[in-house]
């Protein structure tokens, strides 16, 4: 179980780890979600959250290689694809770079539930 939860961990983690990029500027923030950043708070507030994904994302690699930290991991992924998810639901009305972000996130959210649920499984079989 503890390689289905790693493999898992190093697939959300990547995906945390593509808005990364955007930690370059405005060009590349315009690339990722079709999002002209015109002003330069909203510019530093969208680059600083490249670095926060990036952040999470590298935690979610290590955290795959470490199972004492794989619920940590797990926890904190569903923490941030829930929280997108519902706030660009809530929100609606968005572009087709952030529906590819929410789908990704949905996808995000699968594997984190499955990964979540192995890992319940392993722990639970661990204790027989």
């Amino acid at each position: 179980m503890n390689r289905l939860v790693s493999t898992l961990l190093i697939i959300v983690g990547i995906i945390h780890l593509l808005p990364l990029s955007g930690v370059l500027g405005a060009e590349r923030l315009m690339a990722l979600y079709s999002v002209a950043v015109t002003d330069q708070n909203i510019e530093i507030l969208m680059r600083h959250r490249a670095v926060l994904f990036g952040l999470l994302g590298a935690f979610m690699v290590y955290a795959a290689f470490k199972p004492p930290l794989h619920v940590l991991a797990i926890a904190s992924g569903l923490v941030s694809v829930v929280s997108f998810i519902t706030i660009a639901w809530a929100t609606g009305d968005y572009n087709d770079a952030l529906r590819k972000v929410v789908i990704d996130d949905v996808i995000a959210l699968v594997l984190l539930v499955v990964a979540g649920t192995a890992r319940m499984s392993g722990a639970s079989q661990a204790g027989r």
